[in-house]
Parts: C-alpha cells; sequence; structure tokens
C-alpha cells in the first residue's frame, strides 16, 4: 500500500525536517516487507491566502485516485498506537492501494473535505503546530509498523 501525506506548506530544513526524515526512512525498512510502500510527502500552498477552501481543492487535487482518506484533525477520533496500527493493517489487507494522510494549514482542514474523509485522526484535542503533526504522524507510522512486525514494545 503506498502512503502519501498531503499537507499545506512547505517544511524547510530544520530539526523538523530532519526527524520527518529519519522517521520515514525507518518506516521504509520495517513498512516494505509489510507491504508498505515508501511515503510520499506532497506539499501544496496556497500563495493566495484564500483561506481553507482554497487550500481544500489544492488537496484535493494532490490526492492518488481511489485513495482512503485520513485527516489529522482535533476532531478526528483519538485511538492508541496498536489501533493504528490494526487501521493501517485492516486497509492493506483490504486491498487498498493507496492511502492519503491530510494534514490542512493553520486554519485546520475545510469542512466540505473533512466530511468526504474515510477517517479522521487527532493527537488530542490541542491544537499542535502543523509541521510537528508531520513529524508525529511519521514516528506513528514507523510504530505501527514496528507493531505490525511483531516488534518488542507492542503487540497486535
Amino acid at each position: 500500500m503506498r502512503i502519501s501525506i498531503v499537507a499545506v506548506g512547505r517544511l524547510r530544513a530544520g530539526p523538523e525536517k530532519s526527524l520527518l526524515d529519519d522517521y520515514l526512512t525507518r518506516f521504509d525498512r520495517t513498512g516494505r516487507a509489510l507491504g508498505f510502500g515508501p511515503v510520499r510527502v506532497i506539499e501544496v500552498e496556497d500563495k493566495k491566502n484564500a483561506g481553507m477552501g482554497a487550500e481544500a481543492a489544492l488537496l484535493r487535487k494532490a490526492l492518488p485516485k481511489g485513495a482512503v482518506i485520513c485527516t489529522l484533525d482535533e476532531r478526528g477520533r483519538v485511538i492508541s498506537s496498536p489501533d493504528f496500527a490494526k487501521k493501517l493493517g485492516g486497509w492493506r489487507d483490504a486491498g487498498r492501494q493507496d492511502l492519503a494522510l491530510i494534514i490542512g494549514g493553520a486554519d485546520g482542514i475545510d469542512p466540505n473535505l473533512r466530511a468526504e474523509a474515510d477517517f479522521s485522526l487527532s493527537f488530542g484535542s490541542m491544537v499542535w503546530p502543523h509541521m510537528l503533526v508531520r513529524v508525529m504522524l511519521a514516528e506513528q507510522l514507523y510504530r505501527a509498523a514496528t507493531i505490525l512486525s511483531g516488534g518488542p514494545y507492542h503487540r497486535v
């Protein structure tokens, strides 16, 4: 299953970018044997500052056709790491070819795009900086692959 992180904004060189790259490299090594392709990071940028609606249009254009759509949103479901691993494994085992994990801009994700999602995930009721959410998501992808491979910390 191919995985795309589709996000508003550009992540520049710095500690967040280094952490993101590290976790995505770890995920690639662990996930490949489990049927997960490397993660693609697709960045869109609304340079006109036209708001959530314009960002949603850019995000929609960047989504792989037929992908499972999962938004990262504070209104989404808070689940455990093992449950996230089960969800990824379930989509893969159901034959889904693509998963798109969407991270919105500073104002969040357009309500219409949120309504189109197959699933909405939350890292808690607090609002996190969007660049840090990328790192947290990459770490959870790596953790999910570790869990699915029977790693020592968690068992499914």
